[in-house]
């Protein structure tokens, strides 16, 4: 869902109830892993960028999914083969319903990220 929402907070009041829980604990894992990031709205959704760059993270609430966006395309190919379960992009993760969110995959790719120097797609 493409949001007008002024802040993070305003868009998660927006999402359905059913997906309100796991975007939450998705956004407290990029303020936790993304350690210096600045979180704003870009593009209609929850964006994750170091001061003064391009964004590297973003996630959104769509109509048949929820999308992880992971704009360092090194890195997200480096995690494919963990996320061979959903449909995976260029720089997308789509992931067919909150259940399927893995925290514990996202998180590694997140680590790998906020340390990652390549360029940004």
């Amino acid at each position: 869902m493409q949001s007008e929402a002024a802040d993070v907070d305003a868009y998660l009041d927006e999402v359905p109830a059913d997906r309100r829980a796991a975007l939450t604990a998705l956004r407290d894992l990029c303020i936790d892993v993304l350690d210096g990031y600045e979180e704003s709205m870009d593009y209609g959704m929850p964006s994750y960028r170091r001061p003064g760059e391009k964004i590297e993270v973003a996630f959104a609430s769509q109509a048949r999914h929820v999308s992880v966006y992971v704009m360092r395309t090194e890195v997200l190919d480096r995690f494919r083969g963990q996320l061979s379960t959903n449909h995976v992009g260029k720089g997308c993760i789509r992931y067919g319903s909150p259940e399927q969110l893995d925290f514990d995959v996202l998180g590694d790719l997140l680590s790998v990220s906020a340390t990652a120097t390549g360029p940004i797609c």
